[in-house]
């Protein structure tokens, strides 16, 4: 690890929160000089430099440009450091770290998604620990020289998670994400334990990082509720400016079977609409093949999203339809396993 180099990116959010000694409020800190915020940083020998956003973006006005500008920062600076973390706001973190697993194409390299409950300056703070643990997994390498987790992640609350894999589920609890549908790729605890059959590793080491930049934004999200009208539905699904759909249905993608329901769903499909079924549940898969509901829905055209998440699946159209404006073709690879977020 000593002698590796790391590129900190702080795109805002709670973490690099100090309180000014003046007024008391919280300001954003210089992360030019992280390592007297955070001395342990020392300890491990690392190239340590920062690029800070101007203007800071919370974490709720995070948008598709955000993501153009982290994939370009990452490509620009990819030969220079052996790996990135990104120091990002909590609430919209499992988009983004979701995007960039799609848009870093043929990436070798970590990408560490890190952020906190408590800003770093202040007491009890989540933040030291996330920040610590994420660069220290940023600069691991194996004994060929090669990155342990070369993939994009999240670290939270002791937990490496696939950054495709992440909800958010506690605006209060430290262990603020998890991962229902895929085992944690590392768990610090005295030592960092990986779960090494559980990353993912590149086709190649040494090929240049690509970078997918144009996203196609056209997408809705339809969460299925008891009570659901017509005009509700029609007004998600058929509207002319919407290419692609997430329907969020019930259990193992169950959707009402009245008549109306199901005529707006092929309605929609006879439009070229792309309609991806994905699951309420915290955990589980959907399987259209089970109850009737479900085979009706994949009858009309509706894709199955397996045990994707919801945050996964925006981020899958919104980078396969920004590839092809052939809808059928993103049908097909909407099946298609691209960067572990679905299993298969």
């Amino acid at each position: 690890m000593t002698g590796s180099s790391i590129l900190m990116i702080y795109t805002g959010g709670t973490i690099g929160m100090k309180q000014d000694p003046k007024d008391q409020t919280l300001k954003p800190f210089d992360f030019d000089q992280i390592q007297e915020e955070v001395p342990e940083l020392d300890k491990y020998g690392l190239k340590i430099d920062s690029y800070t956003f101007n203007p800071l973006i919370d974490s709720s006005d995070v948008e598709p440009s955000t993501w153009q500008s982290l994939a370009t920062i990452i490509r620009d600076r990819y030969d220079d450091y052996d790996g990135f973390v990104v120091l990002h706001g909590t609430d919209t973190m499992a988009y983004s770290a979701s995007a960039l697993s799609f848009m870093l194409e043929n990436l070798a390299k970590p990408v560490i998604f890190t952020g906190s409950q408590l800003p770093i300056g202040v007491p009890r703070t989540d933040g030291k620990e996330n920040l610590i643990s994420a660069v220290e997994i940023a600069a691991a390498k194996d004994s060929d020289g090669h990155p342990l987790v070369p993939e994009v992640c999240i670290f939270f609350d002791s937990l490496l998670l696939r950054g495709n894999r992440c909800t958010k589920v506690s605006s209060e609890e430290f262990r603020a994400f998890r991962s229902p549908g895929y085992p944690a790729l590392a768990e610090a605890g005295i030592n960092i334990r990986y779960n090494h059959q559980a990353i993912l590793k590149p086709e190649s080491w040494n090929g240049p990082l690509r970078i997918a930049t144009s996203l196609d934004t056209r997408v809705s999200i339809l969460k299925v509720h008891p009570g659901i009208t017509p005009t509700v539905m029609r007004y998600f699904l058929c509207g002319k400016e919407t290419r692609a759909v997430i329907m969020e249905t019930y259990g193992s993608g169950n959707a009402p079977s009245a008549q109306w329901f199901v005529d707006i769903v092929k309605e929609a499909a006879s439009m070229g609409k792309v309609l991806m079924n994905v699951t309420q549940c915290l955990s589980g898969s959907v399987n259209m093949d089970l109850y009737a509901t479900g085979k009706t829905l994949e009858k009309a055209g509706v894709v199955s999203g397996i045990d994707i998440t919801t945050e996964s699946a925006l981020a899958k159209l919104f980078y396969l339809m920004g590839k092809s404006n052939d809808n059928e073709w993103v049908k097909v690879h909407l099946g298609d396993n691209l960067k572990g977020e679905i299993s298969k």
